[in-house]
């Protein structure tokens, strides 16, 4: 019910779709854009806001064993790419295949499996097109969050001491609910 409820939302919008095909363009391995690009779309829908919210980014994700030696000039280039074809957006492309690095976590096996441990199951979210243009969504941990509004860790930061200071201190600084006043919290009181 979801998945085809935001597969409609997204094909109806020229500029997710023309993200998108920007995308597509640089034709990289298992790529996705995601997180905010996607929450904040379904977020606002839901909210009924006529207009769209602001990104802070546009997150875009590859994997690509072979550039895992390159490091990040790489996907600085890629962002450069980006930028040539769309000046005044926010771009931020990372391939996963180090990004474990970050979170100190065992080596990602696809973008898909990177996105499962994101922090937020509502941002676990990305959406990609296939060879033939086609929609395609990825949500490991489901969307029944994202579309009700609720805000929670995903298994990965809550079953993580060391983690969930991390998942805490994003839900601080990020002050959804200001913008998307119906959200709920996990542990609402601490994020208000």
């Amino acid at each position: 019910m979801y998945e085809q409820k935001l597969k409609v939302l997204i094909e109806r919008d020229e500029w997710m779709m023309d993200i998108l095909q920007i995308v597509q363009q640089l034709e990289l391995q298992d790529w996705w854009v995601c997180a905010g690009f996607v929450r904040s779309k379904i977020w606002d829908t839901v909210h009924a806001f006529t207009s769209r919210t602001s990104l802070a980014d546009i997150d875009v994700i590859h994997f690509d064993k072979h550039e895992e030696q390159i490091g990040e000039q790489m996907d600085r280039e890629l962002e450069d790419r980006l930028r040539l074809l769309r000046p005044n957006l926010p771009w931020s492309v990372k391939n996963q295949v180090r990004m474990h690095n970050r979170n100190g976590v065992k080596p990602y096996l696809s973008s898909t499996d990177a996105m499962s441990k994101f922090p937020e199951t509502a941002t676990s979210l990305g959406v990609s097109l296939d060879n033939g243009g086609k929609l395609i969504i990825s949500a490991p941990h489901g969307l029944s969050d994202a579309f009700q509004l609720h805000v929670k860790p995903t298994p990965t930061f809550l079953g993580n001491q060391m983690l969930m200071p991390i998942y805490k201190a994003r839900l601080a600084k990020k002050k959804w609910h200001k913008t998307w006043p119906r959200l709920t919290y996990w542990e609402t009181s601490e994020y208000k």
